[in-house]
């Protein structure tokens, strides 16, 4: 009665359904916040006015938010990094099958900038969770003091309440090789890395909650849509304070320690594996060479990363072979140089390996060779025609030839081919050549012009040619 203008107004907005606000706020990651940005975008494309966020709140009465209050913690810049498995899964489909394949969430965070890092993986083994650290660290570009963890299996052997913590071998490797602290929190004090664990909670609504409605259909996929969601989750200005994420680990950024030159491999070891008499070692159906010298009775180690197979002997590697992939079986990746001399393949012919033939030859040779190979406009199109003369050799004797080829320049031929050459040896010039030089200089000017041809010549009685 006192206030009409007041219920008036009040019919202009466009009320929540909180039937489906209650409905909404059953699914991971869901609250009352994102549905109230939910309802102001709807309202927004319907032209209608929304509520604000406080009538919001209040109209919907059976909502409660319990908070734990805890001391303020300033931490250092750089200082340190923590690591948590989201217990809240995501999900992608495959396309052909339709199965529904679950995954799991990695979440990393700096504690003095709340920049975070978030990937989903296939399970939680070990292989996954040092992939996501080595994923993590290139994503700040540079590692922090510390990395804190939880008392997971895959990270921590065993965490004594008096005495060392014992990591697991590759947890430790992989410390060592990034030169950060791995420092596993106390058992069942998920507070000594409360950062991580409030994020935790709020990629569940930055991340999870929106793409709920979106359907993938492969790990990529999703991991894509996760990044997007993630920098959006990153440059979100603060709500309690100034600026975002982001903007303070630009200035955190500079306190981390360089990355090393190559990023962490994973591996895994398989031990006491047996060379067979083909020196080749079966690994995963298919087979791999080591050096024939060790194919009798001994056994060897190998280290598997994710593309490369290495073989050891006491600690000493023999070789390293692309690893061929899951779906390839009965193949065989043999080096040449473990192989037995008599088994090894002959080289390829090449320029090189032709001028060096040649040039054992004699210098005649090899200049005919390199006639030929700069009258052809690729090098490999010499290929052919120089070894046609080279094979000369064979059938005649190497002196021959670069007899031949001596005379072949000498008659001013630009380039000497197979034909050439083995018109002068079939018809014996070559020989007549030698002997023609072996002779004492003679003046000749009246003995008139020399003229042979491939028959046999003949000296006359008057000491002329015939």
């Amino acid at each position: 009665m006192f206030y009409p203008d007041r219920h008036a107004v009040e019919n202009i907005y466009s009320l929540p359904d909180y039937e489906h606000v209650h409905n909404e706020l059953k699914k991971v990651g869901v609250t009352l916040y994102l549905l109230w940005e939910e309802y102001q975008s709807n309202c927004r494309s319907e032209g209608t006015l929304p509520v604000g966020k406080t009538k919001f709140y209040e109209g919907y009465q059976d909502f409660v938010i319990s908070r734990n209050l805890t001391n303020h913690i300033e931490h250092k810049s750089g200082e340190k990094v923590e690591v948590d498995w989201s217990g809240k899964t995501m999900s992608y489909i495959i396309r052909d099958t339709g199965e529904i394949v679950p995954v799991n969430l990695f979440v990393a965070t700096l504690p003095y900038s709340q920049y975070s890092y978030v990937e989903a993986c296939p399970d939680m083994k070990m292989d996954s969770f040092l992939r996501c650290h080595v994923h993590m660290y290139e994503y700040f570009g540079g590692v922090p003091t510390r990395t804190v963890c939880d008392n997971l299996k895959t990270g921590v052997v065993k965490h004594p309440k008096e005495g060392d913590i014992v990591l697991t071998q590759d947890y430790e490797a992989l410390g060592l090789h990034y030169m950060t602290a791995i420092m596993p929190t106390g058992v069942r004090k998920p507070k000594q890395k409360a950062s991580v664990e409030g994020t935790v909670g709020k990629i569940a609504t930055a991340i999870i909650a929106r793409l709920r409605n979106r359907t993938f259909y492969s790990l990529p996929e999703l991991n894509r849509a996760i990044s997007e969601k993630l920098y959006d989750f990153n440059h979100a200005p603060f709500l309690k304070r100034e600026g975002s994420r982001a903007e303070v680990f630009e200035e955190e950024k500079r306190d981390l320690h360089p990355l090393p030159s190559l990023p962490y491999q994973i591996a895994k070891w398989v031990y006491g594996r047996a060379i067979n008499l083909d020196y080749h070692v079966v690994y995963e159906k298919n087979r791999y060479s080591c050096p024939y010298q060790y194919a009798e009775k001994k056994m060897v180690d190998l280290r598997i990363t994710e593309s490369t197979l290495e073989i050891y002997y006491k600690g000493e590697r023999l070789t390293t072979h692309n690893l061929f992939p899951e779906y390839v079986n009965n193949r065989y990746s043999t080096h040449e140089e473990d192989m037995p001399p008599e088994f090894r393949k002959i080289k390829p012919w090449d320029d090189e390996r032709i001028r060096n033939w040649a040039a054992r030859i004699g210098p005649n040779t090899l200049k005919v060779i390199n006639c030929i190979f700069s009258n052809v406009p690729i090098k490999e199109q010499g290929y052919n025609p120089s070894l046609s003369v080279l094979n000369l050799s064979k059938k005649y004797s190497d002196g021959r030839l670069e007899t031949a080829c001596e005379l072949a320049l000498t008659r001013g031929i630009r380039s000497p081919r197979y034909h050439h050459i083995n018109a002068i040896l079939s018809a014996n010039q070559d020989t007549y050549y030698l002997e023609q030089k072996a002779l004492p200089d003679i003046d000749d000017s009246s003995m008139g012009y020399l003229r042979y041809t491939s028959a046999t010549a003949v000296k006359g009685g008057d000491g002329h040619v015939e």
